[in-house]
């Protein structure tokens, strides 16, 4: 089943996209600095967003790793 349909594995993307875009954009900010607009502008809105909301994202992370190794 496609990610797109199964709402779990939708916020586990999302979650895991953000997560990754901040990491990347810590280590090296000049790669998503220079695409803020377009399609590639995407990644780091998910940068920014995973920086300024760190412990939602985190609580996020915990909750889906809670969720899906003992609800499913």
């Amino acid at each position: 089943m496609s990610a797109l349909f199964n709402f779990q594995s939708l916020l586990t993307v999302v979650l895991l996209l953000i997560c990754t875009c901040a990491y990347i954009r810590s280590i090296v900010p000049s790669i998503l600095d220079r695409n803020k607009s377009g399609f590639l502008g995407t990644f780091w809105k998910c940068a920014r967003i995973g920086e300024r909301k760190s412990p939602y994202v985190a609580f996020s992370c915990l909750f889906m790793a809670f969720s899906i190794l003992f609800c499913s």
